[in-house]
C-alpha cells in the first residue's frame, strides 16, 4: 500500500504489473475502492504498468471536508499522475471515475492518450436527485440506501450469490462524508460540451442491466467523441468489471491493442 501526499488530500494508490510498462490507470465508482478492479487486473496481459487509486473520501484515501467539486476530483487524479510521472496513459473510468476521466482528458491531453468510459456519462442524473442522496446519507448514513444501490450495481443473477455481501459491505463501510461529497461533485457536473471537443481514441462499456447509467446514456456520451467505439456487456449491471470480468478485460485488451498501447 502506498500513499501520495498531495497537500490537501492523501491518496491511497497501488501499482501492479511492469514498472516500466505502458501505463493504464483505473478510477473506480462511487461507494467502492480500488479492489473493484481486482478481477480485471489479474486478467490483463503482461507488460502493462497498472495504476489504481482510491479517490478522496473513499477506501484508504483521506477525506477532506465535503462537499467536493468535480474539478477537485480531476485535480486529484492529475496531481497523482504528475507525482508518479505518468504520461500517455490509457485512463479507464467507471461511473464517477469516468467523469474524472473526461475532465482529465480535456485538461491534460499530454497525460491521457486514450479513454475507456465505463458505465458513465457526461451528465448523470439531476442535481435534485443527487441533493436528495446527499441529504439522505448525511441524515441516516449509507446503510438505508444499500439494498437499492445493489439493484443498480448488479444484475439479478449476481444479487443471488453470496458474493453480493462483499460489495454491500464495501459500500456501507465507505466514509459517509466522502460518499456525500462525491455525490455533490456528480450533481454539479455536465461535461457534454467539453467532452464533445475531445479527439482521442475512446471505448465505451455498458452493462445491459445497469440501473444507474443505462446503455443508451453511455452510448450518447461516447458518441460525442468522433470515432469512438461502444460495447454492451450482457447480464451485467453498473459494475461489469466485477460481474463479467472475462468479457470486460477481453474487450479492454482488444482496445489496448488497437490503440497500440500494447503489442
Amino acid at each position: 500500500m502506498q500513499i501520495a501526499d498531495l497537500g490537501d488530500v492523501q491518496l491511497h494508490y497501488r501499482i501492479d504489473g511492469a514498472p516500466d510498462g505502458a501505463p493504464i490507470v483505473f478510477a473506480n465508482s462511487l461507494g467502492t475502492d480500488l479492489r473493484v478492479w481486482d478481477a480485471v487486473v489479474e486478467r490483463l496481459p503482461a507488460g502493462l504498468k497498472v495504476i489504481r487509486y482510491d479517490k478522496r473520501g473513499h477506501g484508504l484515501s483521506s477525506c477532506p471536508p465535503a462537499p467536493y467539486s468535480m474539478g477537485a476530483l480531476v485535480r486529484d487524479a492529475e496531481r497523482l499522475l504528475d507525482h508518479l510521472q505518468v504520461r500517455d496513459c490509457v485512463f479507464v473510468g467507471l461511473s464517477i471515475g469516468g467523469m474524472i476521466a473526461q475532465g482529465l482528458a480535456v485538461k491534460r491531453l499530454d497525460m491521457v492518450r486514450a479513454l475507456v468510459l465505463s458505465n458513465t456519462a457526461a451528465k448523470i442524473g439531476t442535481a435534485e436527485m443527487w441533493q436528495e442522496r446527499v441529504n439522505a446519507v448525511t441524515e441516516q448514513g449509507i446503510e438505508p440506501l444499500a439494498d437499492n444501490v445493489m439493484e443498480r450495481w448488479f444484475a439479478r443473477d449476481f444479487r443471488a450469490t453470496p458474493e453480493l455481501q462483499l460489495w454491500r459491505n464495501m459500500l456501507v463501510q465507505q466514509s459517509q462524508a466522502g460518499y456525500a461529497g462525491c455525490c455533490a461533485a456528480i450533481a454539479g457536473t455536465d461535461f457534454y460540451t467539453p467532452t464533445s471537443g475531445l479527439r482521442l481514441p475512446c471505448l465505451g462499456l455498458a452493462g445491459s442491466e445497469d440501473g444507474a447509467t443505462p446503455p443508451d446514456l453511455v452510448r450518447e456520451t461516447v458518441d460525442l467523441i468522433p470515432g469512438s467505439q461502444f460495447h454492451l456487456i450482457r447480464r451485467a449491471g453498473h459494475i461489469p468489471c466485477v460481474e463479467q470480468p472475462d468479457e470486460y478485460t477481453s474487450r479492454l485488451t482488444q482496445f489496448l491493442r488497437e490503440t497500440g498501447h500494447i503489442g
